[in-house]
């Protein structure tokens, strides 16, 4: 397969006043091309901080990010979309508008609003696109930062827990609507979360990580076909993936 990103002995070390605090140490991993990772751990692991080392928001204390090659720097984060834990959206801006802001940064905006009517169909917001953010439910939100990471046509996105804060319902339909976006778009997903199940549901592989400091203690590559759905969650293959997670991590 392509090998698309490369992480080489990644760590970050950041120093207080009192103390010195690892987060992550000792990282190596490689992702194909369209490929769907998530990354799972306790809270505190530092999965966040290495979404945030990828994406080059932060800087390593020893190691490399490489993208098709080359080590990561600003020059290629138009090539990422960054989904995050809450959605942040303009309350300025209606919902289409906040999508198309990537695309008015970059200076792009020719054939934007049809991509975005696309991105806005797909994602099951169609009828809301000149709604304003408060009117929308925080499902629905998520669903338009999904599509505003999306519009400039990253060939990377990374998504730091997007559902931790939504209802259990909403988030399995969430869940779904993004492995069907995924696979329409052909897209390379790293996706971080604290659940064991929603790891499983989404991703080829699960990367785990132990408590701080964080370290890469097993990867679980997941036999179960796609698409993905309620039934498959019931499967006893589903179950063992999750059950050799849960060992992984002590639990």
């Amino acid at each position: 397969m392509d090998n698309y990103l490369t992480i080489n002995n990644l760590a970050k070390t950041y120093q207080s006043e009192n103390e010195t605090i690892i987060a992550l140490e000792n990282i190596n991993f490689n992702v194909n091309r369209g490929e769907f990772i998530t990354i799972a751990g306790p809270s505190g692991c530092g999965k966040s901080t290495l979404l945030h080392l990828i994406a080059d928001l932060i800087k390593p204390s020893s190691g490399t990010v490489e993208i098709n090659n080359y080590e990561t720097n600003n020059n290629q984060l138009s090539n990422l979309g960054l989904v995050f834990q809450k959605p942040i959206l303009f309350p300025w801006y209606s919902v289409i508008d906040n999508i198309l802001f990537p695309l008015v940064l970059l200076g792009q905006k020719r054939g934007g609003r049809e991509r975005a009517m696309e991105l806005i169909e797909l994602s099951g917001i169609k009828g809301f696109e000149e709604k304003w953010p408060h009117e929308l439910s925080g499902g629905m939100q998520q669903r338009a930062s999904i599509c505003r990471a999306l519009i400039s046509n990253p060939s990377l996105l990374l998504m730091d827990e997007p559902f931790s804060s939504i209802d259990a319902l909403t988030r399995l339909k969430l869940i779904l609507d993004l492995q069907r976006i995924w696979e329409e778009k052909k897209i390379t997903i790293i996706f971080v979360t604290h659940n064991i199940e929603e790891a499983v549901t989404l991703g080829d592989r699960v990367l785990v990580l132990s408590a701080r400091p964080g370290s890469l203690v097993w990867e679980e590559k997941i036999n179960l076909p796609r698409p993905r759905n309620r039934k498959s969650i019931s499967a006893k293959e589903f179950q063992n993936h999750c059950s050799v997670i849960y060992e992984k991590l002590g639990l």
